[in-house]
């Protein structure tokens, strides 16, 4: 069975684009880059299905060049190599790209951790950072995200009007423990002039589920490894286009 491809689900609703939308822009991304290409709402959806998980190259660009994000962001990872012994007498390895390698990698068991509600909506994004520029001061990062869950993983992805430094965050629920990592672009006329910072991060949820409190790790300007609080605050369990219109603006301090 096909595993859907949430991060980018997660990233075109974040971008408030319909399949359709999506398609368009992937297309006239391939336009403006002479690479053009025919994609399709069909292609967007199977995709997002998980059906395709390896676009070609040309796709791969426009998707990066369309939502800003790397490719391995969007949920299409490369085939792994299976290693296996040689048949040539000599005991040694050698590297299966054949497709029943890559379907045997595929279909390797992996531990599943317990599962804990469903955490898919809008949820406010909420960070304190001390900065070391401006004298020690603190500050706070606000963002409205969307939340999707597949199984015990959560996509996360802001929505385009809520701030001007994009975030992301990959998450895997554990009871009502969860863990991942965070990834923010910074606007290229703020502070920090564009630069990226990412880490990691650790939420517990509350009992009701509708709050995740816990502390992100991350390397500040004169690279140190800093730390500090974060909080998700549930919104909206709706992750229609109504929904993400309403809260496509910067959240209320």
């Amino acid at each position: 069975m096909a595993t859907p491809n949430s991060a980018l689900r997660a990233t075109r609703m974040g971008l408030l684009m319909s399949q359709d939308d999506f398609a368009r822009a992937l297309r006239e991304a391939g336009q403006r880059a002479g690479e053009p290409n025919d994609a399709s709402k069909r292609l967007v959806q199977r995709w997002e299905a998980g059906v395709s998980t390896s676009p070609r190259p040309a796709y791969a660009r426009a998707l990066e060049s369309v939502t800003g994000l790397p490719i391995e962001v969007l949920g299409f990872t490369p085939a792994v190599p299976q290693v296996r012994v040689c048949d040539d007498g000599k005991g040694g390895y050698d590297l299966d790209n054949s497709a029943s390698g890559i379907a045997a990698a595929r279909a390797m068991p992996t531990a599943q951790p317990a599962l804990r509600g469903n955490y898919s909506g809008v949820w406010l994004s909420r960070y304190e950072y001390v900065s070391s520029s401006r004298d020690n001061q603190v500050f706070t990062g606000l963002h409205h995200v969307v939340i999707l869950q597949h199984a015990n993983r959560l996509t996360v992805r802001s929505l385009p009007g809520s701030s001007d430094s994009p975030l992301t965050m990959d998450l895997t629920v554990d009871g009502n423990v969860i863990t991942g990592t965070w990834v923010e672009q910074t606007a290229e006329e703020g502070h920090y002039r564009g630069a990226r910072y990412h880490g990691a991060i650790q939420l517990l949820s509350e009992p009701t589920g509708r709050r995740l409190t816990g502390k992100w790790v991350g390397f500040g300007t004169e690279m140190d490894v800093n730390t500090g609080p974060w909080e998700l605050i549930f919104q909206d369990a709706s992750t229609n286009k109504a929904a993400m219109d309403a809260y496509n603006r910067p959240p209320i301090p």
